[in-house]
């Protein structure tokens, strides 16, 4: 698990600004930089090679890029607003984290503060001819790496913001952390099977001091803060959950009851006004959900991105059931409890099956994928799968009119129902 300082730096490192000020900042250093080469270079290639035309190389591309800059960030906010429209507002900072997006426009913006950089050292004398031979070469290499970056923009730019392609990126990032909890169910300590149980009578609740949503939890800093006071945390609370200043994060046990232990222990969980994707694998679910849910309103009327969502539904709970190697318990002071199989399949089904209950087609397709989780791992998804293929079939029972559609869902239903567990 990632500490709370390294999991904000991710953070920080995902911002539009973030790589536009760092290739800014490469790009004066690259401009300035080309006078100290001017003594490797001999006086007689700066000038066989015409060194005196690196002033309208810059000139170009000083104008060139502001302009480019500037409708590449139109674009981007003309596909943020369409994705927003068409699919959901929840997957807009998944767009902005877009890596392709930022390394584009941190290209155009450097090339630009490069090209400015360049002329204002060129008007103060800065550099000698050596040094235009060595603004010119770096210049000519910059031309280059813009050319190169127009074409994957082209290509990118025609699939930012298209629903495809945002609900790629939901069910990239959903998967991501589907992964991640598959293989730290239990984000490294202990296992909390039953809260209401296995939580000892004698323990103190930490409540919240903050009101949003838990975005991250730093492990590495509660086992620290539980060993040095001799005792145990149980976790009340998981990376999603909305707190309150009357939800308890936490149980201590054997920890001081005293105002800075219970401020440590806030600290570690970074509580924010909106979900994140890292740790919080319903989340992502939810937003998958919700772009069918969306598709299925009367203002779009698009049943088929709800039936593709259903498949990639599918796809995401069998991360659920893949095999993993045993790891040691990481953590072993702090007790956290599980995601429970039956809240995924809620988060991903049912308002897909509550939206697309008057439509046919997306009633069997939903039937189908259920059936097919039923014989993925045993009794804990055919349960699961069962209940929301009745609740599915009462659904669309109480919308349809037409009997033979109601009878294709209910056979299905009744399949489900009976089919025997692998």
């Amino acid at each position: 698990m990632t500490s709370r300082l390294h999991w904000l730096l991710l953070h920080l490192t995902r911002k539009l600004w973030f790589r536009a000020s760092l290739f800014s900042v490469i790009a004066v250093g690259t401009a300035l930089a080309g006078a100290l080469a001017s003594p490797y270079i001999p006086a007689e290639l700066a000038a066989q090679l015409g060194a005196n035309a690196v002033g309208n190389i810059l000139d170009i591309l000083g104008s060139s890029m502001l302009a480019v800059t500037i409708f590449s960030l139109s674009t981007m906010v003309s596909a943020y607003a369409s994705a927003t429209s068409s699919a959901t507002p929840r997957a807009i900072q998944l767009l902005l984290a877009d890596t392709t997006s930022q390394n584009t426009l941190a290209i155009f913006i450097g090339s630009f503060v490069f090209s400015l950089a360049g002329l204002i050292a060129l008007s103060t004398g800065y550099y000698g001819e050596q040094g235009r031979l060595a603004l010119f070469v770096v210049s000519l290499a910059v031309t280059v790496v813009i050319v190169v970056a127009l074409l994957r923009w082209i290509d990118h730019v025609s699939r930012l913001g298209r629903v495809g392609d945002t609900t790629d990126r939901v069910e990239e990032a959903a998967s991501a952390a589907m992964r991640s909890r598959r293989e730290l169910p239990h984000l490294g300590g202990q296992p909390l099977r039953d809260p209401g149980q296995d939580i000892p009578g004698d323990a103190r609740t930490i409540r919240s001091r903050c009101i949003g949503y838990v975005q991250h939890i730093d492990m590495g800093a509660l086992q620290e803060l539980a060993g040095s006071h001799h005792g145990q945390l149980f976790l009340c609370v998981l990376p999603g959950a909305f707190v309150d200043h009357s939800r308890a994060l936490a149980h201590g046990l054997g920890m001081p009851a005293n105002d800075k232990v219970d401020a440590s222990v806030c600290k570690a969980f970074t509580i924010q006004d909106t979900r994140s994707f890292d740790q919080d694998p319903r989340f992502g679910a939810s937003v998958l959900s919700e772009i069918a849910s969306r598709a299925l309103s009367p203002a779009i009327n698009d049943p088929g991105t709800a039936i593709d969502v259903i498949g990639r539904a599918v796809r995401l709970l069998s991360i659920w059931s893949e095999p993993v190697e045993p790891r040691a318990v990481d953590y072993p002071l702090v007790h956290v409890p599980g995601i429970a199989l039956i809240d995924l399949f809620y988060d991903l089904f049912t308002p897909i099956a509550r939206d697309g209950a008057a439509v046919v087609e997306v009633g069997i397709r939903l039937q189908k994928g259920l059936r097919a989780l039923v014989h993925l791992d045993g009794p804990r998804y055919a349960h699961a799968a069962r209940h929301h293929s009745r609740l599915a079939c009462e659904r669309a029972m109480a919308v349809l009119r037409i009997e033979h559609d109601k009878a294709s869902i209910r056979a299905l239903a009744e399949e489900i129902a009976g089919s025997p567990v692998a």
